[in-house]
């Protein structure tokens, strides 16, 4: 009794197979979503809330359908060649830990501290946590992020984040 050794063309098409099926799946999910979305009474004109879920939904299911059909006519996906990434390296944790960290601080301390300081933290942390060690450079520009996309939101959106211990001066 033999069997495909692990990672062969059989099993590649098998996975690819799962991804098409997904995407259908996935596709098949958002239509029904869209077609369950209950009427509005400001639609002005043709175009309502469930337009845009219906053509996504719909490129889904077709593109899940078109690779069903690319996988069973022999295509397979080339394997990643992984120009810059060392693909026998490990993961690394510490970097992971602190990302999470830095997202983590944001959520505890965008109530009490603010969008600012808040996400600030979260900007500087990143950097950090993704190698940049240029303390004070990295610190403005946290700052400068922060402050520019509270505006953006405020004033581009109407979307009012949390000032903190900034309200007033905001």
């Amino acid at each position: 009794m033999t069997s495909a050794p692990r990672g062969s063309a059989q099993d590649q098409g098998r996975s690819e197979y799962g991804v098409a099926l997904f995407l259908a799946a996935l596709g098949l999910l958002v239509i029904v979503q869209a077609l369950l979305l209950p009427e509005s009474r400001i639609v002005r004109g043709p175009v309502g809330p469930a337009v845009v879920p219906l053509v996504v939904g719909g490129l889904l299911v077709v593109v899940g359908v078109v690779l069903a059909i690319d996988v069973k006519r022999g295509g397979r996906g080339e394997p990643e060649g992984g120009e810059d990434v060392e693909l026998t390296g490990g993961t690394d944790w510490t970097t992971i830990a602190m990302l999470a960290a830095a997202f983590l601080a944001n959520a505890l301390l965008i109530e009490s501290l603010g969008w600012v300081f808040s996400g600030a933290i979260l900007f500087w942390g990143s950097a950090f946590a993704l190698g940049s060690r240029h303390y004070v450079r990295d610190a403005v520009i946290a700052f400068a992020l922060s402050i520019g996309s509270f505006y953006l939101f405020a004033l581009g959106l109407g979307i009012v984040l949390p000032p903190g211990i900034l309200r007033g001066i905001l």
